[in-house]
């Protein structure tokens, strides 16, 4: 599968969810099809969910001003809260 941007691939799941609502395709295409959708509904979801852990990183600083802290993932801190090289996050 291509790689896309969030709005590409939810564009392209509402026009599979309609080709397939449509009901005029083959048993083969609208499986074709359904499998694309799932794929691309994993996608989004999952940039949905990395979209959320972004703004649940927003804390204020000590001056009491909102900051947005860089997100961190699993792979990039083997899962134990240090950076690669040793550092521990913030």
């Amino acid at each position: 599968m291509k790689e896309f941007k969030f709005e590409e691939a939810m564009k392209r799941l509402e026009e599979i969810v309609q080709k397939l609502e449509e009901g005029n395709l083959t048993l083969e295409k609208s499986l074709e099809l359904f499998e694309e959708g799932v794929k691309l509904s994993r996608f989004c979801t999952k940039k949905l969910e990395e979209a959320h852990t972004k703004i649940d990183l927003l804390t204020k600083n000590p001056a009491g001003k909102a900051e947005l802290k860089p997100f961190k993932g699993k792979e990039e801190d083997g899962g134990n809260g240090e950076k690669e090289g040793g550092d521990k996050l913030l």
